[in-house]
C-alpha cells in the first residue's frame, strides 16, 4: 500500500463522510495524533496518526508550506 504524504493545512477526504454530510476535513494539528476539522460544521476530531493514515482516501487541496 502506498504511503500518503499529508501536511498541516491540507484538506483531505476520508473514507467515511461526517454525519453533517460533508467529507472535507482540514488538518489543523500534527504530531503523534492528528487533529482534523470538518469543513462543514467545524467539529474537530483527534485521532492517532496510524488510524488517520488508514482512513484517509485522498488529499483534495495541499496546504501552504
Amino acid at each position: 500500500m502506498e504511503q500518503k504524504e499529508f501536511n498541516l493545512n491540507d484538506v483531505v477526504e476520508m473514507k467515511k463522510a461526517h454525519p453533517c454530510g460533508t467529507n472535507r476535513w482540514k488538518v489543523i494539528r500534527m504530531g503523534a495524533d492528528i487533529r482534523i476539522k470538518c469543513e462543514g460544521c467545524a467539529h474537530s476530531v483527534l485521532i492517532p496518526r496510524r488510524e488517520f493514515a488508514r482512513k484517509i482516501k485522498k488529499i483534495l487541496v495541499k496546504g501552504e508550506e
